[in-house]
């Protein structure tokens, strides 16, 4: 069965984005274009939720970020992409599907065709919604050397306890630090 990860960066204070939607603190070098490279090598499709749909599309077609990253240019571009939005009406990315109806059933789907792992980038409000819903098969918090002190915080809403255990850690050169928790409840 497929596994659906969260991959996302996060402040130490666990902001996704800054105040003012800013993500300027991110630390994107090499150790981490080459964590992005293989996340993105392991899975076979990646959910987002709108406002990083949009972002998403937004930059990664450019033809300045196909010739300064070619190769995680060319997976986000050619990678099937799985939209959740109740607003959107249409979505033109390359291999881009959009899902109005139930999040549940689509992932459940999803889980169980053939094919690599799925991940979930940015995405706040689907991470927390498909945690409450026990579909997260392993949290990787990008923890980036940072203290926002405000912002979109990684989770939202009325969340229940989860209990995980850390199965494996990277640090980065930048002072980044990669871990990765399994549910085990």
């Amino acid at each position: 069965m497929r596994k659906v990860i969260v991959s996302n960066m996060v402040s130490l204070d666990g902001y996704i984005e800054g105040a003012n939607q800013e993500l300027d603190w991110h630390i994107v070098d090499s150790d981490f274009l080459n964590y992005a490279e293989q996340t993105l090598n392991s899975v076979d499709c990646i959910l987002f939720g709108r406002k990083t749909y949009e972002m998403m599309a937004a930059y990664w077609p450019l033809p300045e970020q196909v010739k300064n990253d070619p190769v995680i240019a060319a997976k986000m571009n050619n990678l099937p992409k799985i939209i959740f939005s109740k607003t959107l009406d249409k979505v033109e990315w390359k291999n881009s599907t959009l899902v109005k109806g139930n999040i549940k059933e689509t992932i459940l789907k999803l889980k169980e065709q053939s094919g690599k792992d799925i991940v979930i980038l940015g995405s706040g409000s689907i991470v927390s919604a498909l945690m409450q819903l026990g579909l997260i098969d392993e949290y990787r918090a990008i923890i980036s050397p940072v203290i926002l002190g405000g912002g979109k915080p990684q989770f939202t809403g009325d969340l229940d306890r989860k209990t995980l255990k850390l199965t494996d850690l990277k640090r980065l050169s930048s002072g980044v630090v990669i871990l990765y928790y399994q549910p085990i409840n």
